[in-house]
């Protein structure tokens, strides 16, 4: 395995590094971005304002500089607008919402102290909703709009409590300003429309990716938690002012390599062809396994066949062993001219065990179409929106 190196935490720390985000500026240099976390006290709220790190690389992604540490940033992504470096996220776990802006490259950031700078909608004290949940996934600009994805745990029921919503704005308005973002309406997930096997609690909504399909359709698709099933993802339909979302649970959900963990769903402008890195299952049985990371591609995001795996453990242990100590998880990337650029969060050599990341690592992916047509794959996809997605319960 091929990486550089962003950050190593001890595991003797007992702190764990999360929320892997990357951009590349205008000028070619490169921002990185994570957090921290730790083993979580009971509850929502543990009353913590979380830490986000920022690096820059000007080489390419050889060396990376830490340059800015954010006080009230969790789960965050990096985002380029209107020639600025946007920060998007919450403030803490189950937390607020939060946007921050930077015009020098990363250097220095606003704080979200209030409405009109940055904060824009409040979380609830301790258990009491809201309770704003995300991950760094993609923010959408699409038809003068702004999308980004968000969820609420209502309950104290992981996943099955969360319910998923989105913010958006007018692509030229004040993004600090609170007055500037609409909210959705929020989606309660139904167990009792998928089957009852799927997850101890039922799977819920998870960490969306805002997508437009071919046709134009905002989607917002989601991971699904449903062990000991693996790879299947929820496409929630959002209206085009943001305001309204709906899901067809016969129609809507679909096989999705990675979709049992945290994926990132990007549109090539070159082919019209979707991708996504995420944790495709190989061994039957195991669908928390996240020692591999496949690249994965779709003509309209309903029908994925993986091209290739591009990340795998090469430590040399067991399978067994493998999966229950190393991941390769919650993978961010850009496409980067014929290559696509990706930052980690890793747990290898030494973690305590996958989820346990105990690394930040950047990864550079050569020559991605030419994976996909050498693989063979495009042209068993179909590019058709089908009516009815055949044996999704199977």
């Amino acid at each position: 395995m091929i990486y550089t190196e962003v950050k190593y935490m001890p595991e003797r720390s007992k702190t764990y590094l999360g929320s892997p985000s990357i951009v590349r500026l205008d000028d070619g240099t490169l921002i990185a971005a994570h957090d921290y976390f730790f083993k979580e006290v009971d509850g929502f709220d543990d009353g913590i304002l979380r830490l986000t790190s920022v690096y820059r690389s000007e080489d390419n992604g050889v060396t990376w500089v830490n340059c800015a540490q954010l006080i009230g940033a969790f789960w965050s992504t990096l985002f380029k607008h209107q020639g600025d470096l946007y920060l998007i996220g919450c403030d803490r776990r189950y937390g607020s919402i939060v946007i921050r802006r930077s015009v020098n490259g990363g250097y220095t950031w606003t704080y979200p102290s209030d409405g009109t700078h940055g904060l824009l909608f409040q979380g609830g004290v301790a258990a009491e909703p809201p309770n704003y949940h995300c991950a760094p996934t993609p923010v959408l600009v699409h038809e003068g709009r702004i999308y980004r994805a968000y969820e609420d745990n209502v309950t104290a029921l992981w996943p099955s409590g969360f319910e998923a919503f989105v913010i958006s704005a007018d692509i030229d308005a004040d993004l600090l300003d609170a007055n500037s973002w609409t909210m959705s309406e929020k989606l309660p997930f139904d167990p009792s429309r998928v089957p009852s096997d799927w997850g101890e609690t039922g799977p819920g909504f998870l960490e969306g990716n805002m997508v437009a399909g071919p046709d134009g359709q905002v989607w917002n698709i989601l991971r699904m938690s449903t062990e000991p099933h693996s790879d299947y993802a929820a496409m929630v339909r959002v209206s085009q002012d943001g305001t309204s979302v709906s899901f067809d649970y016969e129609k809507d959900i679909i096989r999705l390599p990675g979709g049992t963990h945290k994926f990132t769903i990007r549109r090539d402008e070159k082919t019209g062809l979707y991708f996504t890195l995420g944790n495709h299952n190989t061994v039957p049985g195991s669908a928390s396994q996240r020692n591999v990371v496949s690249l994965s591609v779709s003509k309209n995001l309903r029908d994925w066949k993986v091209a290739k795996t591009v990340i795998e453990d090469e430590s040399g242990l067991s399978e067994e062993d493998s999966i229950r100590l190393t991941g390769f998880q919650y993978v961010d990337w850009q496409f980067d001219g014929e290559d696509i650029i990706a930052l980690v969060r890793t747990a290898w050599r030494g973690s305590v065990r996958f989820h346990d990341s105990n690394r930040i690592t950047y990864h550079v992916i050569k020559g991605f179409r030419q994976i996909c047509e050498k693989s063979g794959v495009l042209n068993q996809l179909s590019s058709e929106v089908p009516v009815e997605i055949e044996a999704v319960y199977s």
